[in-house]
């Protein structure tokens, strides 16, 4: 067994998923998906093209209807992004594999802004890169930011690759217009592959964007820049479990994607893409409301754990979490299976994101049913240490009890 594979770590994400998963009287926000099922008409396309018999392998970079649909898609956000620059993954992480695959030998040197979603620094390792990591800060408020002079000085010419991934899971924290252009800059200069994951572009909600969607360097870039975005259907379709994603990349880098592709899963399951065509012919109908209703989410959820005492969280620009703190709570993990145990709350443990990270925690707002929100804020307002910190903010009882409620 390769070493770089035995020291990998077992997700802590699970490890708290693992102790709830059954229970009943447990309210899982842990994962970072939605609750609500795939659109009815979505699971139709993919019904059907079962019921008409495709079964078979397709195109390694996928049905050419269906890249031709997601380039104009792209290309309504962004400006023009041919087919040829195109490759149809199995999900986001299929595609963050294959595309580290065709850039990074052993020994290469990767740059990665943290906290993010462990596999963006676990897959360069798997690889036998050298990983460098720049950390993102909380500011007062608990907004998370980057400092870029210490980024683009970790940037040099012996930087293979730089990972991004914004809009950031877990922090909710975006890049700027201006952000990437700086960025893309130095990167030219240092000869070094930017790496994006935008899977979150369209969960934002800041609106300053003409086009509603988060900043993207597909907006500044040039096709045969040193660029590589991953997308999915996962997060602004609904469509998590279908595992479908794609790749926007230098049209010359396309048919070597290709073959990654073939040497990996060899192509995308028909009637997924069947189902990811009408998502896609009906994004007017299905992504403005899942936005929507995602700030209301945020909206509903951050007030009331800025309410709780000893509480530090902030109205993230993107995404689809609340990243908090509880003061005194120095163990996520720890804290996290106590949430679990005592509470009846299911949320991820901020180390399981980066080692800065520690003592926080994450809790996906996408929940059809915001009510479920208010329960979770309640459950962990009455778990011992909430209540020590509530007893300590309000020696009154009438007024503890009224912050309680």
């Amino acid at each position: 067994m390769r070493q770089a594979v035995l020291e990998l770590e077992e997700s802590k994400i699970r490890e708290v998923a693992n102790a709830g998963m059954g229970r009943a009287d447990v309210l899982p926000f842990w994962f970072g998906e939605s609750d609500e099922v795939t659109p009815e008409a979505v699971r139709a396309a993919g019904i059907a093209s079962l019921q008409a018999g495709e079964t078979f392998y397709s195109h390694n970079l996928g049905l050419p209807e269906l890249r031709a649909a997601v380039a104009a898609y792209a290309s309504r956000l962004h400006g023009e992004v041919a087919p040829e620059r195109l490759a149809i993954t199995s999900g986001g992480v299929n595609a963050l594999i294959v595309a580290m695959q065709a850039l990074i030998d052993a020994g290469d040197e990767v740059v990665a802004v943290t906290p993010v979603w462990p596999n963006l620094t676990a897959q360069p390792r798997i690889l036998g890169a050298r990983l460098r990591c720049v950390a993102l800060r909380p500011d007062a408020d608990g907004a998370w930011r980057l400092d870029l002079p210490a980024l683009l000085a970790a940037i040099t010419p012996r930087t293979r690759l730089l990972v991004l991934n914004s809009p950031n899971n877990p922090t909710g924290w975006t890049l700027t217009s201006a952000e990437q252009q700086a960025i893309l800059a130095h990167c030219r200069h240092t000869g070094t592959w930017i790496l994006s994951d935008e899977v979150y572009e369209r969960l934002y909600y800041r609106g300053d964007t003409a086009n509603g969607a988060a900043p993207s360097f597909l907006d500044i870039a040039a096709p045969d820049d040193r660029l590589v975005v991953v997308q999915s259907f996962s997060k602004s379709f609904l469509m998590t479990g279908w595992r479908l994603g794609w790749l926007v990349m230098p049209p010359a880098m396309t048919p070597q994607v290709g073959k990654l592709l073939e040497f990996n899963t060899s192509c995308a399951p028909v009637f997924v893409q069947r189902a990811a065509l009408v998502a896609l012919a009906q994004t007017e109908a299905i992504t403005p409301r899942i936005v929507a209703h995602l700030k209301d989410c945020r909206d509903t959820l951050v007030p009331l754990l800025q309410a709780v005492p000893g509480v530090q969280a902030s109205h993230a620009p993107g995404g689809m979490y609340a990243f908090l703190r509880i003061a005194g709570q120095a163990d996520s993990l720890h804290l996290a299976k106590r949430l679990v145990a005592e509470a009846g709350l299911g949320l991820a443990p901020g180390v399981a994101f980066a080692p800065e990270a520690e003592g926080w925690l994450r809790w996906c707002f996408a929940s059809k049913d915001k009510a479920r929100l208010v329960q979770g804020v309640g459950a962990a307002a009455m778990m011992p240490a909430s209540m020590a910190l509530i007893r300590q903010a309000y020696p009154d009882p009438v007024q503890r009890a009224q912050a309680v409620a």
